[in-house]
């Protein structure tokens, strides 16, 4: 394909009017912006959000304003590359801190995007979905997939902070987005899913050919397990740090169609260099402190801090002391999609 293409002003003016007043442009002049070559261009910049900057501007919007005029009182991580106020943090990845006082409830809504919650500070809160009451301890991931009902409340007695995940943009570019609000939900006397029917990993509750499964079967993935799954895998894995998925223990798919989320140990002095992948990245420490390098541009980073990256983006970690982060990603879209790829350093 040729790399001199023409441009729009070679062409009469009279031509561009006739096209305007027909409802049509060419698609030489544009054919690079959208079809480069042989790799994206992103709009996308890697950006990094020191959660110490943050925790004081959450603390002012709880003085600022109640949760009755904010209904979720987050603060948008948004893309350096789109500038302020995107409600993106890559193409396809939604983030957020948000914060929920003392006695606070978030009502219940439900809504097209999915949304993945990490939590980052405090004791005593909880999210309900569809029915089911999902305790919220430090750096555990609970899931409230699109269309489920849910809603947040805090029997605790400290400020509690979580880092929202979602896939909202492509819900957004699809022009599908919307929510739906409804009543606090009626909670089941039972703990939740992750605490029974799947305590075990390897194990699923016997059922009849005909008994229904959940398509999200289980809503949250404790970090206290998650964190002894990565130690153990660690003592045999060599000099290699460890990464394990999270899933659905039902189908051992992703645990969302759009989103995926994997768990990362790195030893004190262990380097990670992943390859090039087409897929953007969220990555959240949930403990240690270390550096990343993202297409050049290095990130200092600590407990609780987060940070992206592009998709493509040539990316080395290393930690200063034990840390562990969790990577959340849009892998499982881009294999429906059927073009996932990586590409060697």
């Amino acid at each position: 394909m040729s790399e001199q293409l023409g441009t729009l002003e070679e062409l009469p003016q009279d031509y561009r009017d006739a096209m305007g007043e027909a409802g049509v442009s060419p698609l030489w002049p544009m054919m690079r912006n959208v079809l480069p070559h042989g790799a994206p261009n992103p709009k996308t910049q890697s950006g990094y959000w020191n959660f110490e900057r943050l925790r004081p501007l959450l603390l002012r919007a709880g003085e600022l304003t109640p949760v009755e005029k904010a209904e979720r009182r987050v603060l948008v991580l948004g893309d350096p590359g789109r500038g302020p106020g995107a409600m993106q943090a890559t193409a396809s990845l939604y983030i957020g801190m948000q914060l929920l006082l003392p006695g606070e409830t978030a009502p219940a809504h439900k809504h097209t995007p999915s949304a993945v919650r990490v939590m980052v500070e405090g004791k005593g809160a909880f999210t309900v979905v569809d029915g089911e009451r999902l305790p919220m301890e430090e750096g555990d991931l609970v899931l409230t997939p699109g269309g489920e009902w849910h809603d947040h409340g805090h029997d605790g007695d400290e400020p509690v902070i979580w880092l929202d995940v979602l896939d909202l943009p492509l819900f957004v570019y699809l022009e599908g987005s919307y929510a739906e609000e409804g009543e606090l939900q009626a909670q089941r006397n039972r703990p939740d899913a992750s605490a029974v029917e799947y305590l075990s990993a390897g194990l699923a509750p016997s059922r009849t050919r005909k008994a229904a499964v959940r398509r999200y079967p289980m809503a949250r993935y404790p970090w206290a397990r998650t964190e002894a799954a990565l130690r153990e895998l660690a003592r045999y894995e060599g000099e290699e740090p460890v990464e394990m998925d999270y899933i659905n223990p039902e189908t051992g798919d992703d645990v969302l169609p759009t989103m995926g989320f994997t768990a990362m140990m790195l030893e004190a002095g262990q380097t990670s260099r992943p390859p090039k992948r087409s897929e953007s990245a969220i990555f959240h420490v949930v403990k240690g402190r270390g550096h990343s390098v993202i297409d050049g541009k290095r990130v200092e980073w600590g407990p609780k801090d987060t940070f992206s990256a592009p998709v493509f983006a040539e990316i080395d970690h290393v930690a200063d002391e034990e840390s562990f982060l969790i990577r959340a990603h849009d892998r499982p879209l881009q294999e429906k999609l059927g073009y996932s790829e990586e590409r060697p350093r």
